[in-house]
This record gives structure tokens, sequence and C-alpha cells, in this order.
């Protein structure tokens, strides 16, 4: 909890104005008893009424007191707690938009969503609990104890002897039930991941027959959080019925040696019944106190969670600009084409300088990939599933950074341009990329300051238009969860006109075309060609149609350049691309 210090600091007067409310209620709360006390056994023997209606009178403000006391500052913990919570989450939400692609994928996001949800719930808890307990339940612990002991010594210290007794309870729980609450949020993880993977995967799932499996998966990762919060609720649930269990002891001895001091005339009946009262309240402190606890071992285990996501530090941090403008040709293992220098003196627009990358540092995603683009020429990028095509645009955009070499725009090492003045250089539609709910426009504009009119004309040119208007509120049309009321192609056409619509600079498709018709396909070409000409644009395609006419073409297998040109060059070049275009366009038979 020390490494959250700095949320609550600035609610400390707060915390303790409250508390100190909590006190006052606490100590009100005590004088009930000890009233009742008086009036029993020295103003009802006195027969008078006056001092009766007195002390019940003070009774009756020690309640009113206490119960305004404890309401309020039970609202002002919330409202506390309620600001911390709030503030803690956001730094986390914060620090997970932060997060490198490599750091989340350690992370994982079932493990990001619970923390920002369930383990922030358990901080509040603790946090309001505190408040709420941890004053009121320790002062009236030591409080009706010390009430007892200025009653009648020789009971209290019956009572007293069993507190250490429930102290080693407690101790003993709390050390076993902080480890299995910790378990306990990270079995929670695998469930979210189970369960998200169900919803966004829901049709699949029903198209393939395989419901029953799917609950069988969960029902076997819900089993094992069941498991482990039985485990910890049964070592947690013994302290609430071995507490009891040893102050009814004690209050049995207690009343035991009271009947036989009152007949020896040693103690009084009021005295007696003050104690019982005494022992109500010593209960109630200590099962608060065991709650406390038992919600301590939930908020410690959930506090570390968090406080290991807002300590990773910076990984893809801003380092001072190495790359030159220079033309690296030279480089080993380059796969320029001998027409891709165009321009030559000046910087590329964008430039793999030797690149070698791996996700997990056990074999090369990407091995010494090195080509250059000028300013509004496009690059397409053809390979099987896994050849590294993705890759390069997550190591253009930094969303990782190369083991090997360099990644240039305009002359500058990507590592050297500030995150957001790096990302407003792109226009990205992704193979499996985000719908969120809302209207189409929302979806366009995604919360950029982009005109009306940029908004239709990339719908246009990604020949959304058509589809938009055939909507009943056209821009205004409702967009669900997922886009689920969208077909793949409309999907794919809302998504590229949302890159098109900032006028990039930098416009990557990833597969982002492959539920097109080959007419719609084409005519989306032919529009990014004529009203895009100055945007260099890179291409992930399976089809040979959708790149061939790019100013260089890209041929990845197993992370390797096995074929860099135009279409006509890998024609003669490069085997894998000619077989490709055969099978798909025909194209070479003669030839080959």
């Amino acid at each position: 909890m020390e490494k959250l210090g700095k949320y609550i600091k600035p609610y400390v007067g707060f915390i303790i104005l409250t508390m100190g409310i909590k006190l006052l209620g606490a100590v009100l709360e005590l004088f009930i008893p000890y009233f009742m006390e008086i009036i029993l056994d020295d103003v009802v023997p006195t027969g008078k009424l006056f001092p009766i209606f007195l002390y019940g009178g003070l009774m009756l403000l020690c309640a009113a007191g206490c119960l305004i006391a404890n309401v309020g500052a039970n609202r002002m913990s919330a409202v506390s707690s309620g600001k911390i919570t709030r503030k803690l989450r956001y730094d986390l939400f914060e620090k997970l938009e932060r997060l490198s692609a490599r750091q989340m994928d350690e992370l994982t996001v079932p493990s990001a969503e619970s923390r920002l949800t369930s383990d922030t719930y358990n901080i509040n808890q603790l946090l309001a609990r505190m408040q709420r307990l941890g004053i009121r339940a320790p002062i009236l612990l030591l409080g009706g104890v010390v009430m007892m002991l200025g009653m009648d010594p020789v009971l209290s210290l019956v009572l007293i002897s069993m507190l250490p007794l429930i102290g080693i309870i407690v101790y003993v729980v709390t050390k076993k039930s902080v480890p299995l609450y910790k378990e306990e949020q990270t079995v929670l993880d695998s469930v979210v991941r189970v369960l998200q993977e169900n919803i966004t995967g829901v049709r699949v799932i029903k198209a393939l027959s395989k419901t029953e499996y799917e609950k069988n998966r969960f029902n076997n990762v819900n089993s094992e959080l069941t498991r482990i919060d039985q485990k910890a609720g049964m070592i947690t649930a013994i302290t609430n019925p071995s507490t009891s269990l040893i102050l009814n002891l004690g209050l049995t001895l207690v009343v035991l040696a009271g009947a036989f001091r009152v007949n020896s005339g040693s103690s009084q009946s009021g005295v007696i019944i003050a104690f019982l009262q005494y022992f109500v309240m010593i209960l109630n402190a200590m099962l608060g106190i065991t709650r406390i606890f038992v919600m301590w071992s939930k908020g410690e285990a959930s506090a570390h969670r968090v406080a290991e996501v807002l300590a990773l530090p910076e990984d893809l941090v801003v380092v001072e600009n190495g790359a030159s403008g220079e033309n690296s040709s030279s480089s080993e293992g380059s796969s320029y084409s001998e027409n891709s220098g165009s321009g030559e003196g000046t910087p590329a627009h964008i430039e793999f300088k030797d690149v070698t990358f791996s996700y997990t540092g056990i074999g090369a995603n990407l091995e010494h990939l090195s080509f250059r683009l000028m300013r509004g020429e496009s690059l397409g990028i053809l390979g099987e599933t896994g050849a590294g095509k993705s890759t390069v645009l997550n190591l253009l955009m930094r969303f990782y950074d190369p083991q090997e070499g360099q990644v240039l725009i305009d002359g500058r090492d990507v590592r050297s341009i500030p995150n957001e003045e790096l990302r407003s250089k792109f226009g990205v539609a992704f193979q499996n990329d985000f719908v969120m709910e809302g209207t189409i426009e929302d979806n366009i504009r995604f919360f950029r300051p982009i005109e009306d009119a940029d908004i239709r004309t990339a719908s246009e040119d990604a020949q959304a238009a058509e589809f938009i208007s055939s909507r009943e509120k056209g821009m205004k049309a409702e967009v669900v969860v997922r886009g689920n009321n969208l077909s793949g192609g409309q999907k794919q056409r809302l998504l590229i006109s949302r890159a098109l619509a900032s006028r990039p600079q930098i416009l990557l498709l990833d597969d982002a075309s492959s539920a097109l018709d080959y007419r719609t396909d084409a005519y989306l070409r032919r529009a990014l060609h004529k009203n895009y000409s100055d945007t260099t644009t890179i291409l992930i395609a399976q089809r040979i149609s959708s790149i061939r006419n790019c100013s260089h073409i890209l041929v990845l297998s197993d992370g390797k350049t096995i074929g860099y040109g135009t279409h006509e060059e890998l024609m003669q070049s490069c085997e894998e691309y000619r077989i490709i275009a055969q099978s798909q366009m025909g194209e070479g038979r003669e030839s080959a």
C-alpha cells in the first residue's frame, strides 16, 4: 500500500477529519452503557425520577450523536475513497495506454482489464472500510476494555485474557489468506481472457459448433477460481466463529464470576448488565477488525498488482537522432531494387536499414530487411502467414524497436521522433481493426478535428459512400459494438475511410481490402492513385491484383526478403512471386 501513498496524500487531512468524526461517534457510543450502569446501580435505588430522565436524556444524546457522526463519516469515507480510486484508475488507464506493445504482450489484455476493474474496486473497498472501521473498531475494543476496567478490574481481566488468542488467530489467517487472494486475482485474469475470447468469437464458435467445448473451457477456469476463492474463504471464515467462540466463552466466565461477586457484595447487577453491553461492542469491534484484515488481504494483493503496472518503466523512450539521410544501399543483406534510389542525395521518405527483429528473442521475425521509399511511392508486401508482413508496419509505427538496424522517416530514426509527432504521420487500417459503438461518422472521425467535408471525401475514396448513403440516417447511422451490423466489406471500407480522413503523409493498409470484391478493390486503388499521389503507401495484400501497380513490391518468406522490385521485375526474378501470379491471374505461363 505504501506504493499508492501519493494518491492518498492529497486527502490525508480529509481522511483525518473523517476518522476524527468516527472517533467522536465511538466515544459517545462507549458512554451509553456507562450511563445505564449509573441509572441501575446509583439512581434507581434512590427512587428519584429526575436523575433517571437526566441520564436517560444523556443516553439519547449520545445515541443521536453517534448516529450522526457515523453516517456523516461513512459518507465522507465514500467521497475520499471514491476520489482516490478515480485518480488511481485514471493513472492506471493512462499508464496502460503508454505501455509498449512488448509490455502489453507480457502483461496481457485480460490482466490489464482485471487490474483496472476488480483490483481498483478492492482498493476502493479497503480505503472505505479502513476509514469506517479503522478507528471505530479499535476504539470500541480498547475503550470497552478501559470502561470495564474502571467498573470491575477482576471481571475485566477475564475478557482481556481472551484477546491474545484472538490476535493469534487473526495473524495466522491473514498470513495464509494474502497469497491466496493474489493467486485468485491471477486466475481471474484467465477468466476474463476466456470470457473475452468467447464474446469476441461468438459467431465463429457457433458456426463451428464449439459451444460445448467453450463451455467446458470456461468451466475449467471458473472452477479453478471457485476453488481458490473457497479455499481463501474457508480460511478467513475461521476468524468470525472462532472470535465469537472465544469471546462468548469469556462472557460465560464473566457471568459466572459476576454472579459470585454480586452475591458476595463485591460487584453490582448494573455492572454485569453494562458488561454485557460492552461485550457486544467488543464482539462487534473484533468482527470489524477481522473484516478489515480480510479486506486488507484482498486490497494488498490488488494494490501490489496495480503498483506493478504503475512502476513499469518507459519502454520506447525518445532517443537522440543518430540517423543520417545518406543512402544505405551498401548495408549487408540489402534488397533494394535498382530503381528504388530515385532522389539520390535526399533522404527517403521511408527507409529500413538492415533491420532485424524478433518478438521473443528466439528466432528472427524479420532478418536484414532493407528498402527505401521516396515520398508518394507505394510498396506492396506479399508473403505467407507469419512471413513478417505486419511486423514491418509495427516497426514503422514504433510499436516495437528492432534489435538491429534502423527505421527512418525523412532521414530521422523513428526512435528519435516523439510518439505524438510520429503517429500523426500515419493513416492506418489493420486487418482486424477496431470498430466502436457509435455512428458511422464517429468511427471515421474518431475524435480527431476533421472537417465534415474531409470525412465525406474519405468515404467516397474508400468506396464507402454508397453503402453509407443507403442507410436511413447516412453518416449518423448507428454502428453496434465491434461493427456487428456491418458486413466484412462495409467494415473494411469504413476503416479505410478512417485512415484516409486525416490526409496522412503515410498510408498503411494491412490486408485491409481482403473482403472487398475485385471491382470495388480496383476502384479503391484507382482513387488512391488519383487523389493521394503525395501519400507514401504501404499495402499488405494476398492478391497480386492489389499490389501489381505499386512502385515497389516486397516478397517475404519466414522473415527474409526473397524478392524486391516492380511487378515486371519480380515476374522475371522471383519464382515464388511468379507462381502466385500464375495461380491468381494466369500470368507468365508461356514464359515459364
